[in-house]
């Protein structure tokens, strides 16, 4: 496995355009790996290509690839990079990007370790309007419930996470006034940057003739702190990700020493 990052150069018209529709930004990430066709799909319970853009700053944007090959984002750089400072570079290991081995990491992964974390994710949940209907996938809106659904998953991921002292809680145990949970008062976890990602399928290259409804999808950054509960269950949450819309830049998680930036 290999954990790779990319500054993104957001002067550029090719990286406007990429960072404008997670699908060119997909096919860009996918096209970094030449033994992956097109056609080939993931397999189900194996490591798989995740990616994430983080935004620390308005001209600031960080592309973080997880893949159990290394990358070759030459490309990336040609459209959306700094292609002089590359090719001034006479040192093949900085290329235009950083790329390390991920596996050494994740093996030294133990029970009771603690990280920070964040993630990008694609919460969404099954219900139904009206009795007898069938159940429709829903996003969950707000961050109490997006909150929710990453808390639902946590033990499944490997991990729980941190909890909050009650010195530095404002409501008792958690709960409003009401008893309703109040998750980000209760538990070391924030979210923010959420958007919503709108796009056309039918415009993508190779797909079948003929219109079909836009793409709508809600996701959301959480940025927290976390203990290891299952080495092995964080290590496929690591290299498989959480939730739904991998292909559009959802569910990969990165960890960092509590006391960094995510």
């Amino acid at each position: 496995m290999f954990l790779t990052r990319f500054r993104v150069n957001t002067a550029r018209p090719g990286a406007r355009r990429l960072l404008s529709s997670p699908q060119a930004m997909h096919a860009a990430v996918m096209s970094s790996f030449p033994a992956l066709l097109p056609t080939d799909t993931p397999t189900p319970d194996a490591p798989r290509v995740l990616w994430r853009l983080d935004q620390t700053a308005r001209a600031e944007v960080m592309l973080y690839v997880v893949s159990p090959q290394q990358p070759d984002l030459t490309h990336l750089v040609e459209q959306a990079g700094w292609p002089a400072a590359a090719a001034a570079s006479a040192d093949p290991a900085t290329p235009g990007w950083q790329s390390r081995p991920y596996s050494p990491f994740l093996d030294r992964l133990a029970t009771g370790h603690r990280w920070a974390f964040r993630l990008t994710a694609n919460p969404v949940h099954h219900a139904r309007r009206k009795d007898g209907e069938p159940t429709k996938r829903t996003a969950h809106l707000t961050p109490l419930h997006q909150m929710g659904w990453l808390l639902e998953r946590q033990e499944a991921c490997g991990f729980r996470v941190l909890e909050k002292p009650d010195a530095q809680r404002l409501l008792p145990s958690g709960t409003t006034h009401t008893r309703q949970p109040h998750h980000g008062d209760r538990y070391e976890l924030a979210v923010h940057d959420k958007r919503t990602l709108a796009f056309d399928k039918s415009r993508t290259a190779g797909a079948p003739i003929g219109r079909k409804p836009p793409v709508t999808l809600v996701i959301a950054t959480f940025d927290g702190r976390l203990e290891v509960t299952d080495p092995r269950l964080l290590r496929r949450t690591l290299t498989q990700g959480i939730g739904k819309a991998k292909a559009y830049g959802c569910g990969l998680i990165t960890l960092a020493p509590l006391g960094t930036a995510g």
